[in-house]
């Protein structure tokens, strides 16, 4: 585990100097630097146009002939980023099956707080303006601010994809084409879900419900979200062709995204009635049943409840049911920032842990549990539950695993098949490191995923009992690498850690302490000036802001530590201290360099490390005793 003091602190350094995407200083998209650029372009008067996203149909994603790419303010005379203020009524779909998306931001502007997290609302058109706009997603772990120019693909003078309901309002196109870079393409847009953006708007974690199968507290859940700072989404099931956007008889859309927009009870004939308030983001098409817009059963409320909930227009928002909400979406998805809303006490505190983590095809990547003989190869992390909260009830972990994308095309890109297992660890096993396979043919599997599924991301919540577990998150298949990013949520204290993770602390105390367990004040600062040296080596050589050091970046970092090997070398050394996440930390770094300094004192090296060739004898040394 990480201790206070020497490892805590450079792993805050980390995010300190090198902005490793957090909301106050987020990695800069395809490292496109929006302050610089815009003072640039402004000060010598120039529009600007994007390279990395250029007006082209390479960025629409398909040949459109006739498409002309215009700046708004060519599309209009006085065009605004925003008029008034941002709302669900702002925007209706264009010519992308992009419903996913556009359904999330709807859900996105009812929460202000993470609406301005990605949106920057003081951009403008006028003070400062040089075709220049930025917006920011959290992508795979980092918030990445994107930039692009405000060049707009039309057709006969009309936007092909989303369109504003103010037509000098242009918020909606402008977020959508920084989206459309991020995916690769606006084609890139098409198809996908509402977890997918709703993650990429928040950071958060969500949880889907099957509603063919809806708990029965399903609408006091949806509540408890709504009250909360969450955002919520639905969909339709599919009609007979798959893709088809048809419109049933009672209005809804077939395999359509809609975003829930309020939740509420109300007294009809003095008998409660649970509602639940859908919005569709085309803009238009409601729902035609009992309590929609025009039915007779808001004659039986109260007029005071009738004119707070009802609103007979035209602008595809309307009330249902909560037994028809589940009659005729087939799931419903919370997206949060905390997991309160599944507890009675709104007030409970959950605590999170992430850990990014790699598949590596032959080292790290067994495949799910029926591989017997290589199952143990995956990454592991043992988890210690100390006690439960007292009012935990139904749940009291939550496991998400979510795969990253490998390239910047996300239509070309094909998930892996992934899951999770959980094992219960035996109180009387005080095993350290990795766990072989005999400890999976003996141990009992308390938890896993239904199946490995082909998702970005996978989640369970369940309920453990105080006790030592260990997590296997897995690909369906062998020798199939993807790196990961691994979330457990918690009502109880626990304690978290990779198996086999080099930690410093573990090098500090094996290696470098006296025989009396102590460091004076002279050879803690010796130590100390050492650490801050690798740790400003790690930073110089990590050119690409990932936080990691990729093999021929470890290359340039050892060389400038006074250290050359080769090639075969280099692969081992990222292999033994580079643990599953393939690549090298900044923890792992500094923990490689210091055991190089303890071999060196010990005269298994020479007493100087300037330019010190490596050998595979030093390497089994050095690495495995």
């Amino acid at each position: 585990m990480l201790a206070p003091g020497v490892c805590m602190s450079i792993t805050e350094a980390r995010y300190i100097n090198d902005g490793k995407g957090t909301l106050v200083n987020p990695e800069k998209f395809n490292k496109q630097d929006y302050q610089q650029l815009k003072q640039d372009f402004f000060k010598h008067r120039y529009r600007y146009i994007d390279d990395t996203f250029p007006p082209d149909n390479t960025s629409i994603g398909k040949v459109i002939d006739g498409v002309v790419w215009k700046r708004p303010r060519e599309l209009v005379k006085n065009p605004n980023f925003i008029v008034s203020d941002i709302s669900r009524f702002d925007f209706g779909q264009g010519n992308v099956g992009n419903c996913w998306f556009l359904a999330s931001i709807g859900a996105l502007t009812y929460q202000k707080d993470i609406l301005n997290q990605v949106i920057d609302s003081e951009q403008n058109f006028e003070y400062g303006y040089c075709g220049i706009f930025h917006f920011r997603f959290w992508r795979f772990g980092k918030w990445v601010d994107v930039v692009i120019d405000d060049k707009l693909p039309t057709l006969q003078g009309k936007l092909i994809f989303v369109q504003s309901r103010t037509s000098n309002e242009f918020w909606p196109a402008l977020l959508e084409k920084a989206y459309a870079k991020v995916c690769g393409s606006y084609a890139d847009m098409d198809a996908g879900t509402l977890s997918e953006a709703m993650m990429d708007f928040t950071g958060g974690i969500h949880i889907t419900y099957s509603l063919e199968k809806a708990p029965p507290n399903i609408w006091h859940v949806l509540l408890r979200a709504a009250k909360s700072q969450s955002m919520i989404g639905c969909t339709t099931p599919h009609g007979e062709i798959p893709g088809e956007n048809k419109v049933a008889p009672n209005g809804l859309v077939c395999g359509h995204a809609y975003t829930v927009t309020g939740v509420t009870q109300v007294m009809s004939r003095d008998m409660p009635v649970n509602l639940v308030r859908v919005f569709n983001p085309w803009g238009f098409g409601e729902w035609e049943g009992d309590w929609s817009d025009r039915s007779s059963l808001w004659e039986t409320v109260y007029p005071e409840e009738r004119q707070k909930y009802l609103s007979v227009a035209i602008d595809g928002e309307f009330w249902m049911t909560v037994e028809d909400f589940c009659k005729n979406f087939n799931e419903v998805t919370i997206c949060c920032l905390n997991l309160n809303f599944l507890d009675e006490n709104i007030t409970s505190v959950w605590t999170a842990s992430f850990h990014n983590g790699r598949w590596l095809a032959d080292i790290t990547a067994g495949g799910h549990e029926t591989f017997e003989k290589t199952f143990w190869m995956n990454p592991q992390y043992r988890v210690k539950i100390d006690e439960l909260e007292n009012d935990c009830s139904e749940y009291n972990i939550l496991v998400s695993l979510m795969q990253k994308s490998k390239s910047g095309r996300r239509r070309f890109e094909k998930n892996l098949f992934i899951g999770f297992s959980v094992y219960e660890v035996s109180a009387l096993l005080w095993k350290r490191g990795k766990f072989p396979a005999s400890f999976f043919n003996t141990s009992r599997l308390v938890k896993k995923t239904t199946f490995h599924v082909d998702s970005r991301e996978v989640m369970e919540k369940f309920r453990l009992k105080p006790g030592e577990y260990l997590i296997v998150p897995s690909t369906a298949e062998p020798k199939q690498s993807r790196s990961f990013i691994l979330s457990i949520l918690t009502k109880a204290k626990i304690n978290f850690e990779e198996v086999d993770a080099e930690q410093l602390q573990r090098i500090l105390n094996e290696n470098l302490l006296k025989v009396t367990g102590k460091l004076n004040s002279a050879e803690f600062k010796h130590l100390w000036d050492k650490v801050t040296m690798y740790r400003d080596i790690f930073f110089h050589a990590d050119v690409d802001h990932s936080g990691n050091l990729s093999l021929s970046e470890l290359r340039n970092a050892m060389i400038a530590s006074g250290l050359r090997m080769g090639d075969d070398m280099l692969c081992l050394m990222a292999l033994r201290y580079g643990g599953s996440s393939g690549n090298i930390s900044v923890e792992s770094f500094i923990s490689l360099v210091l055991r190089m300094n303890t071999m060196a004192r010990k005269n298994f090296l020479s007493n100087t490390l300037q330019m010190l060739p490596l050998s595979f004898q030093w390497m089994q040394i050095s690495m495995y005793t």
